[in-house]
């Protein structure tokens, strides 16, 4: 399996391509990875592998660049007014155009979304696929690099705020904590991924975790909650 050595403040952009270039090419975590990262209990009939025949087609961007803190992602916080997910943590991502493929759909809301032209970025591979239930959209998360910090333009409408977030903050098993919130009338525990005073969870987290147990395939929220 591939190994990415070294310090992630210190590897740099280089090394990272070079690792998700080769391990992407691998087979991937999976579903398996995905539901560590699931409220619980789950959902009635979901598992993030399933792909209704009614379910849309979806895709989302995990774009990395350098900073002093060493390679850094862009998330944002979407527009509160969105009919789903509002107010929350998310990849830049969304539907499909008639005829577009899921890459160039990627490309193209990052762009959209937060101002990255395809041409700034390279694609290096793509993970495993995510039925998201409650938008109905099987999102299929691709992951690029840019060798340099774009100069983000947020959508208006789409997204409120960018939040930036290292790579080795991500790592960091530390920053997975777990709390509760009500869905329908049960009352579920879901883990997150603090990010200052914003929580990254649900789909978002679901696709993050994956990414990260590329890294480590242990890679999970604590066990008590």
């Amino acid at each position: 399996m591939s190994q990415f050595s070294g310090d992630a403040q210190e590897a740099g952009i280089a090394a990272l391509e070079r690792f998700l270039r080769s391990r992407l090419a691998e087979p991937l975590p999976g579903a398996d990875a995905q539901r560590r990262f699931a409220p619980v209990p789950l959902l009635a009939g979901w598992s993030p592998d399933l792909e209704p025949p009614a379910a849309r087609r979806a895709a989302a961007l995990l774009l990395f660049y350098p900073s002093s803190l060493g390679p850094t992602l862009a998330l944002t916080v979407r527009h509160a007014s969105l009919p789903h997910h509002g107010g929350q943590i998310s990849l830049p991502g969304g539907a499909l155009d008639p005829g577009e493929s899921l890459e160039a759909a990627a490309t193209r809301e990052a762009e959209e979304e937060i101002g990255v032209t395809a041409d700034q970025l390279r694609v290096a591979g793509a993970l495993s696929t995510l039925w998201i239930p409650v938008s109905n959209f099987i999102v299929t998360p691709f992951v690029a690099v840019t060798d340099e910090r774009p100069a983000f333009r947020l959508h208006p409408r789409e997204a409120s705020a960018l939040v930036e977030v290292p790579l080795a903050h991500l790592r960091d098993p530390a920053h997975i904590r777990w709390a509760q919130r009500q869905r329908l009338e049960t009352i579920v525990d879901y883990p997150f991924i603090a990010i200052g005073d914003h929580r990254v969870w649900g789909a978002t987290a679901m696709m993050l975790g994956e990414f990260l147990c590329l890294f480590d395939a242990t890679h999970a929220p604590p066990a008590s909650r």
